[in-house]
């Protein structure tokens, strides 16, 4: 099959890239490099089945070509990691919106099936654990930019699944939780790749808050598998997934288990979130998926263990500390 992937040369998408050329599909990506990197596909790009475009996709002439040329179309491009949300509030709405409802509009004339990216974020303060797709949201004031971003995601699925209502564009929605793993960055407020910098590089271990705050955390290629089984799976259409492990940790806990992975001795330091963000910055206490659905549509769900999950990201931090 041939791919398009918007956000291609990011976290997930390189590696939803590697995935597929792997196994013999053709891919075309789209990325604007804003917090994508060439480094992360580099290993892609002189493989023939391989193309990509340095681009936006807001950019509509652009993005109807791509579509046209592919069989399905992976969403993945998006404003990424609560420093850049609170910083560039602006920037997140019209990054997250005008990108999806530029797929979604080229998607429409030879409804072309498109997965669109979403996250975790759009429960907001819900406190109904585990979060399940069908649940309630329940989201801040619209004076704290904090929820700029779980608003703008929340409001592509509603497009997404309106453009499949009126227009017949299949979609599939993936709510990712907390995806980490090798190429992650902690430039935007990424918690697990900066931990594991920190402890590498002996500085302290801050951990924002009281460290009692909550997150179930699931390996790359365990949501990269989940993304391809619904895609090959036709009931999956016009279906909201949680993508995600359900094994919980409180942040402090991860930062302990991170220092322990590593061998090293860096302090534990507490920053208040005033400090490290904002008056008034607002978190989740507990962000737990009920995997349920994604179980019973595709027999799969994220479940690669913890310190696994924690001892791959450092094991590539170190050898990319090694060669700077």
């Amino acid at each position: 099959m041939k791919f398009f992937v918007t956000g291609g040369a990011g976290f997930i998408g390189s590696h939803l890239c590697t995935r597929l050329i792997e196994r013999g599909d053709e891919v075309i990506v789209l990325d604007d490099l804003s917090t994508g990197s060439m480094d992360n596909i580099a290993h892609l790009t002189s493989r023939e089945r391989f193309h990509y475009r340095v681009g936006c996709a807001t950019d509509r002439p652009l993005v109807k070509e791509l579509v046209d040329r592919a069989d399905v179309t992976i969403h993945l491009a998006a404003a990424v990691g609560v420093r850049l949300i609170v910083e560039r509030p602006v920037h997140t709405i019209e990054t997250n919106v005008q990108g999806t409802e530029s797929v979604l509009d080229a998607a429409v004339a030879k409804q072309k099936p498109v997965v669109i990216a979403s996250t975790s974020e759009v429960y907001g303060k819900s406190t109904q654990i585990p979060f399940r797709e069908d649940a309630d949201i329940t989201l801040g004031s619209t004076m704290n930019s904090r929820w700029a971003y779980a608003c703008s995601k929340a409001l592509d699925e509603w497009l997404a699944l309106a453009y499949q209502r009126e227009k017949g564009v299949p979609v599939i929605i993936c709510r990712f939780f907390n995806t980490v793993g090798p190429r992650q960055t902690g430039r935007y407020g990424m918690v697990l790749p900066t931990f594991a910098q920190q402890a590498l590089q002996g500085e302290a271990i801050t951990v924002f808050g009281t460290g009692e705050q909550s997150r179930c955390f699931g390996h790359v290629k365990d949501a990269v598998e989940a993304l391809l089984r619904l895609v090959e799976t036709p009931e999956a259409v016009g279906g909201v997934f949680n993508i995600g492990s359900d094994e919980e940790v409180s942040i402090l806990r991860l930062a302990e288990m991170v220092r322990e992975v590593a061998g090293s001795d860096s302090p534990i330091r507490m920053v208040p979130y005033e400090e490290a963000y904002a008056e008034g910055f607002e978190d989740m206490l507990r962000r737990v998926p009920d995997p349920a659905k994604l179980l019973g549509a595709i027999g799969f769900k994220p479940s690669t263990p913890l310190e696994a999950i924690i001892r791959d990201v450092v094991d590539y931090e170190r050898s990319r500390l090694a060669r700077v």
